[in-house]
């Protein structure tokens, strides 16, 4: 199966994280796309809630969306969350999948800077969505990487790993902490967050700011 990877802190996940991927499914023929939070972020400061309470609004959105399946195995892991570890762990456990790591320019950007990174590409291929302000340019250390890799989702695909996918995806205006302000200021991102996350988020006060 060809399954998309989507990791985060989703502190708290959101249509940003959402609607994107549900475009790339489609325009790369994935079957499934695994949400994957992290647990102990390598290049993020801490999460606002708990690692539990993040996997149960994934979960939330799996059981909404039949696109979408929870991959717990970094929150499962008590140390910082490298890709490569869960990467090597996740093609020894199955085989039988080919991998697609969604991240957007910014991250790319940044890949130099993340632990062995060139192994990465023996075990996925990288499918990147625009950012705003970001481009990777020659005197970028990714550079060759991604000049070398570059593919599109039209071309004839026979490797397993190794390609670099640049999709365009509908710009979505929310990230989790604009959210995360609003909550605290009471107010209610209806707009941002499925009804079922919203109301988890409610229901177990999460992101109030303390009296």
């Amino acid at each position: 199966m060809r399954i998309g990877i989507l990791g985060g802190t989703f502190d708290p996940i959101h249509f940003g994280h959402i609607r994107p991927a549900l475009e790339i499914k489609t325009q790369l023929n994935l079957e499934q796309v695994w949400l994957m939070p992290n647990h102990i972020p390598p290049h993020k400061d801490a999460t606002v809630v708990s690692t539990e309470q993040r996997l149960e609004m994934v979960e939330l959105v799996c059981q909404q969306y039949d696109d979408f399946q929870l991959c717990d195995i970094e929150a499962k892991r008590n140390a910082p969350s490298y890709l490569v570890t869960t990467l090597e762990s996740l093609n020894a456990t199955h085989p039988e999948h080919e991998f697609f790591f969604l991240m957007g320019t910014d991250s790319l950007v940044s890949l130099p800077t993340w632990f062995e990174w060139k192994k990465l590409f023996n075990l996925c291929h990288f499918v990147i969505s625009p950012r705003d302000g970001w481009q990777v340019t020659a005197q970028m250390e990714v550079f060759n990487e991604y000049e070398q890799r570059l593919t599109s989702a039209e071309a004839p695909n026979t490797a397993k790993t190794g390609l670099i996918f640049q999709v365009n995806i509908t710009p979505q205006p929310y990230s989790s902490t604009q959210i995360r302000a609003q909550l605290a200021a009471h107010k209610c991102p209806t707009a941002a967050i499925p009804s079922q996350v919203l109301n988890f988020i409610t229901v177990k006060n999460l992101y109030q700011t303390p009296a």
